[in-house]
Formats: C-alpha cells, sequence, structure tokens
C-alpha cells in the first residue's frame, strides 16, 4: 500500500481550536481535570468524533473511548490516544496532540475510503496530569486495575470535591464497565517533555520504555513563632528543614544518573506569614528512574534524608507514598513497528 499523509493543515486546526478552551494569556492553557473547562474539551472531542462517523463509550471513571468501526468488529481494537486535561500552567500540545492525531487518522482514513481489519478507538484517558487529583495517570490507572474505582471515585482536591462529584458536575460519570475491554494494541504520539530532541538536533524519535515513578506527599512539623522575640538557637522551622531536604532529593538525582530525576513541584507553608516562623510545610516529592531497584535505593536514601534533616532541625516529618509506577519495557513488536515507519534514534522517557 502507497504511503497516507495525514492532512497537517487540518490536524493543527483542531489542535488550536481545543487550545481556545481554557487558553491563558501567555499562550498556553489551564484545564484541569474535570473541570467546567475539561467538560466543554470532551464534548468538542465527542462532537468532532461523532462527525467523524466514531461510536462513543464512556466507562465509570469517565475514560473516553471513540470507535470506528473495522472489517472484523470483533477482533480486539487497536487503541490510539492521550489526555485533554492539563497543568496548571499547561501548553497547547502535552497530551491532546495524541488525541488530536488519533482524530486526524481515523479522519484520514475516512478520507481514503480505508476500512482497516480491527477496529480503531482513539482514547481519552481521566486526570492523567494529576495536577488537581491523585494518583497521576488515573483514568488509565483504573482501566488496567492498578486502582480501585471505588476509592478512586472518593478522592478529593484541594477543595473537598472528590472526583465522583466532578464527573457528575461534567456530565461525565460514564455507564461503560471497567475492565475486561480488549486492546490489540496501544499507541500514543506525545510531544517530548523534555529537551532531549533538542539537545541532540533529533526531530523526532522512538520511545522504548517509561521511567518508574513514585510520588510521596511530605510532611514537616515544626513550631510556630514570632520572628523578632525567638532567638534562631530556639526555632523550630519547617521551612528551613524542608529546604534542607530539597536540596537532599535534587543531589540524591545527580547520585543516580542518567536515569535518575528528583523534583519537588509543590508546597504549602503555615501559616505563610513574613513574620513568622513556619510551623508546618506540606510538600510534594517526585522520584524517577528506568530501573526498579535503582528507585527502590533512592526512596529508601530520601526517607533517610528526611529523618536525619527532621532531627537536625529539630522538627518532625512524615513521608507518605502516594503513587507508584513501575518501569516499564515497551512492547517489542509495537516499538519495532513505529521504527519500522519512519527509522528514528532511541529514546527512553
Amino acid at each position: 500500500m502507497a504511503a497516507i499523509s495525514i492532512d497537517s493543515q487540518r490536524l493543527w486546526k483542531s489542535l488550536m481550536d481545543l487550545a481556545k478552551i481554557g487558553a491563558t494569556e501567555k499562550g498556553g492553557v489551564r484545564r484541569l481535570a474535570l473541570s467546567k473547562l475539561d467538560g466543554e474539551a470532551r464534548d468538542l472531542f465527542i462532537r468532532w468524533c461523532k462527525d467523524a462517523g466514531c461510536n462513543i463509550a464512556i466507562d465509570g471513571i469517565g475514560n473516553i473511548f471513540a470507535r470506528r468501526p473495522g472489517k472484523e468488529n470483533a477482533l480486539p481494537p487497536i487503541i490510539t490516544g492521550s489526555h485533554i486535561d492539563t497543568q496548571p500552567s499547561g501548553g497547547k500540545f502535552d497530551g491532546n496532540y495524541g488525541v488530536m492525531s488519533g482524530l486526524e487518522v481515523i479522519r484520514t482514513l475516512n478520507d481514503r475510503n480505508i476500512r482497516t481489519q480491527a477496529p480503531i478507538e482513539v482514547a481519552v484517558w481521566t486526570n492523567e496530569e494529576g495536577s488537581r487529583f491523585t494518583p497521576v495517570m488515573m483514568g488509565s490507572g483504573v482501566f488496567v486495575g492498578a486502582f480501585p474505582l471505588e476509592s478512586t471515585l472518593q478522592r478529593a482536591d484541594l477543595e473537598g470535591i472528590t472526583v465522583g462529584q466532578a464527573l457528575t458536575q461534567i456530565g461525565y460519570a460514564g455507564a461503560e464497565k471497567i475492565g475486561g475491554r480488549p486492546v490489540g494494541a496501544y499507541f500514543e504520539a506525545h510531544i517530548e517533555q523534555g529537551p532531549i530532541l533538542e539537545d541532540t538536533r533529533k526531530v523526532i524519535g522512538v520511545v522504548v520504555g517509561a521511567l518508574g515513578l513514585r510520588w510521596y506527599d511530605v510532611v514537616i512539623t515544626g513550631q510556630d513563632a514570632h520572628a523578632g522575640p525567638t532567638p534562631m538557637r530556639l526555632r523550630k522551622d519547617a521551612l528551613l528543614a524542608a529546604a534542607n531536604v530539597v536540596a537532599e532529593i535534587n543531589a540524591l538525582a545527580y547520585r543516580y544518573q542518567p536515569d535518575g530525576r528528583g523534583t519537588v513541584g509543590f508546597m504549602q507553608v503555615k501559616p505563610n506569614s513574613r513574620n513568622v516562623v513556619p510551623g508546618e510545610v506540606r510538600f510534594s516529592v517526585d522520584l524517577r528512574h528506568a530501573q526498579d531497584a535503582m528507585l527502590d535505593r533512592m526512596e529508601s536514601e530520601m526517607r533517610a534524608a528526611c529523618e536525619r534533616l527532621a532531627k537536625a532541625g529539630n522538627v518532625g516529618a512524615s513521608v507518605e507514598r502516594v503513587a507508584n509506577y513501575p518501569a516499564c519495557e515497551f512492547d517489542a513488536s509495537c516499538v519495532s513497528a513505529v521504527r519500522n515507519a519512519a527509522p528514528l534514534p532511541r529514546l527512553c522517557g
């Protein structure tokens, strides 16, 4: 069969139209999972898919599956997709590109009157970013059985709104049963979230695996105190201890190069007053590595550092693991299919 090209201008327009929902002044997108804006984006996606002749199914965690029938609909579908929720300061393409490129494949097949042997589905996974609700990759995690549905629906955001409540509010508490849905293969097109391609002067790459990921919630507990009357030697400064932990996590990641990653991206300081010594600090820790054994060691060292630095600062510390995704080597046949279609450099991300 001759090579088939998509309509790149149509794909671009779809991306730009979707990016208008939750657009920010700086050119990005703020469309948090299961917010009103997320609901509007879902509505637009479904309308486009119905226009392309797809059947729509929505499961109990709000995952959307847009299905284009094949010649043999009893075959497991080939699924592609990603997510359309964003970070608070997200961009136009992260996740969205994977969804819109899947829709563009279906549109292109329609243009050419091509019927595939197996059905094709475009998936939109719920709360992949994890910026409003934890855990990250929630919808896909429930889909594969990594998270139980009922307890996941009870997870709440910072305002106390649960996942189940938010799904109902935007009209995406689906009736489709979770689990038992066959998958012939899964592909996901994605922008690179880091600078590796640019640094190596490459345009595109084949991802052969995913780093193992663990998230933690850390609480440092000290004592609120007035900044003036309280001598330095008598302070129990939670923020100072937290700052030392943050620096140690950065140093820890450097000790596990080239695949080690360590990030603190969220922090709450109480009482958050300029003339009060902080009495409590809550923050996130994100650890990653390509090998689970190395990730075990990184976690052990991180926990030991929290205990050691808390003791040195005369404060308390608690560490709770809230997400755990093992390192994953992608299916060799799927990787080969992508590589054979376009000979590209090897990447792991």
